[in-house]
């Protein structure tokens, strides 16, 4: 499996099934299912926070009464 390693070097290639170590293969792997796991979350989240919020609008433009004007610096004074 090859990794893409992105950091202000640049980017570096790595091909984690030619880790000669077993127990350094293994530990790369279970760490790349995590970061896996952790993108699709992360993905799935925003997609639920976006979806939530355009609900919200929808329904507050549909609640008149509960509009509030911004108040002027003059008023705040």
């Amino acid at each position: 499996m090859i990794v893409t390693i992105k950091n202000d070097d640049g980017e570096t290639l790595f091909d984690i099934t030619k880790i000669g170590d077993e127990l350094k293969r293994q530990e790369a792997g279970v760490i790349v299912q995590k970061v896996g796991t952790l993108g699709t979350t992360i993905e799935a989240l925003d997609f639920a926070s976006r979806t939530h919020r355009a609900n919200l609008e929808k329904l507050l433009e549909t609640c008149d009464e509960a509009k509030v004007e911004p108040k002027t610096p003059e008023e705040e004074s």
